[in-house]
């Protein structure tokens, strides 16, 4: 339990989808940052149709560095019980009653979330059901909802098709894995060096391969007969704002 919640949606989808002659067509890789822009648009129009925002609140919230929008979707479900772990999950109650307890002489209420003595949460009774309420649905109200392929007018159309479900083909697309430069980002940030800009002509340099092997290494610097001299040597010593920093880089910068 938090006391400034984030509201986010929970999605089970395909890596992919079906064109019009039946045939699936899969996607190698899901972009979070476009999947991202695309919901905040999404958001943003449903708000302002409503006339629940501005536009000059919208302007304003789309020129921060950090919207505040983010897709996560590097879960992956490969098996049919690993689906089931996942869409369990997501349909998981808010509380689970094994981690709660009451203190009738406090009036309190202890929640723990963690697996050490530390981790819980003690508040007033009437701050819990302040904070509970809102959670709960609407009469009515339809908490899960199912689009596309697993939508029941698809499935129904599937079932009375005299096709075999087994023809299905599936279709792989080639799509180009970004790879991730965070390790460059936190050199830049703590060396302020540029370890993708070639030393000689400053043009960027691309990772072709990686050597962890040290004796594969010393033999390469002996056969080319190279020095190093760091032109900034490493700080003795980070302050621990700063290690947080470099830990914590922006997601451009590792994509």
């Amino acid at each position: 339990m938090t006391t400034t919640g984030h509201p986010h949606i929970h999605c089970l989808v395909t890596e992919g989808g079906e064109d019009g002659e039946g045939t699936f067509h899969r996607v190698a890789e899901l972009q979070d940052s476009l999947l991202a822009e695309y919901f905040k648009r999404e958001v943003f129009a449903l708000l302002l149709g409503e006339e629940l925002i501005s536009p000059e609140i919208v302007e304003m919230i789309a020129s921060w560095r950090h919207s505040g929008f983010s897709v996560h979707s590097k879960v992956k479900a490969s098996t049919k019980k690993e689906a089931e772990r996942v869409g369990k999950y997501m349909i998981r109650p808010l509380l689970s009653l094994e981690r709660l307890s009451f203190s009738e002489r406090e009036g309190q209420v202890c929640y723990r979330y963690g697996k050490e003595a530390e981790d819980e949460e003690r508040m007033d009774y009437l701050e819990f059901i302040a904070r509970v309420t809102p959670h709960i649905p609407d009469k009515g109200q339809v908490m899960v909802r199912y689009f596309g392929l697993c939508a029941n007018a698809h499935r129904g159309k599937v079932g009375k098709s005299e096709e075999d479900e087994h023809l299905l083909l599936i279709i792989e697309e080639e799509c180009p894995r970004i790879p991730h430069r965070g390790w460059a980002a936190m050199i830049r940030k703590v060396y302020e060096v540029g370890p993708l800009l070639c030393p000689k002509c400053g043009g960027k340099m691309r990772v072709i391969a990686f050597i962890t092997e040290f004796s594969v290494v010393d033999r390469i610097i002996n056969h080319l007969k190279l020095t190093f001299v760091a032109e900034k040597p490493p700080p003795t010593h980070l302050p621990y704002q700063e290690v947080l920093m470099a830990a914590e880089a922006p997601a451009e910068y590792f994509s």
